[in-house]
């Protein structure tokens, strides 16, 4: 193990080394290194284009989690096929769903699963404050000998972030009210929708385990031909091919419509990119979507 425990002479054990955090998506990794930069061993677990409906962790994935000073991840059923592992990972150690922190009250709820809220929260940038906050928290807390570090970095980005919530509505509002319908490979974007003022169709449910039907895109053609949908939008980490249905359903209606990007949903762009951060992932997407639909 890279972080090793050794005892004070007062009796008081210290760890050698950094914090070595786990996160699962790169949403959470990029809000750990905002957060506390190098001072910590920082690692995601799914990297750009991995659906974290769809994941399933690896024997190596096992081993990190094993290893790590701390676990963070985002709940909510995001991460469905770990879900069960990373809950007994949690009675052993530190293994946080940060979603968790936010109260019910904002969440969601899943058209899908009853009495289970819809996680993508990261989509409202205000919520996402708030996961941010609480990685911040477990981050202080099992990292105490940096905590000033850790709470001065986080008032600066969560500032940052207070500018990108700004930014994205007064964005948005440049769509003509009657273009505002953002269609989508699945029910990903239902808390950017309700935060900017934006109807929001997506062609699966909040989970892209199960494939649409026939009759979900064919009911998509009809939405699409009746409202006048000028463009709709494919996603980096879902498959393309049931949208592409669409497009070819609105042809044979006699409505051309086009694909106007594809979005980061689930997982963020390269790391080392713009588009590789939270603030990147955000701001390309909405960019896409306001030249796609104005």
């Amino acid at each position: 193990m890279l972080l090793l425990v050794r005892c004070s002479p007062s009796g008081v054990k210290q760890r050698e080394g950094k914090l070595k955090v786990v996160t699962t998506t790169g949403m959470i990794y990029d809000a750990v290194i905002n957060i506390a930069g190098d001072s910590v061993d920082a690692e995601a677990l799914m990297g750009p284009g991995v659906d974290p409906h769809l994941y399933k962790a690896t024997q190596g994935d096992l081993s990190k989690i094993t290893s790590a000073d701390l676990v963070l991840y985002n709940g909510l059923y995001l991460e469905g096929k770990m879900e069960e592992i990373l809950e007994r990972f949690g009675k052993q150690r530190p293994v946080v769903p940060l979603a968790a922190a936010i109260d019910t009250t904002k969440l969601r709820a899943s058209a899908t699963y009853q009495d289970e809220f819809d996680p993508h929260v990261w989509f409202d940038v205000s919520l996402w404050k708030e996961v941010v906050n609480e990685a911040s928290l477990q981050l202080q807390k099992h990292d105490s000998l940096n905590s000033e570090l850790y709470k001065k970095n986080t008032d600066v980005y969560l500032t940052k972030l207070d500018s990108l919530h700004k930014a994205v509505k007064e964005q948005t509002a440049l769509i003509p009210e009657e273009h505002r319908i953002l269609v989508t490979s699945h029910d990903a974007f239902g808390y950017f929708g309700d935060a900017y003022n934006i109807r929001v169709e997506g062609l699966q449910g909040i989970s892209t385990v199960s494939e649409p039907g026939l009759k979900d895109i064919s009911a998509m053609v009809d939405l699409i031909v009746e409202t006048k949908v000028k463009a709709v939008f494919v996603e980096t980490s879902v498959s393309a091919k049931s949208i592409n249905a669409v497009v070819q359903g609105c042809k044979e209606r006699g409505h051309d419509v086009v694909i106007g990007g594809s979005l980061y949903s689930d997982a963020m762009g390269e790391f080392g990119t713009f588009e590789g951060t939270y603030l990147g992932m955000v701001d390309s997407n909405v960019r896409k979507i306001v030249n796609a639909l104005k």
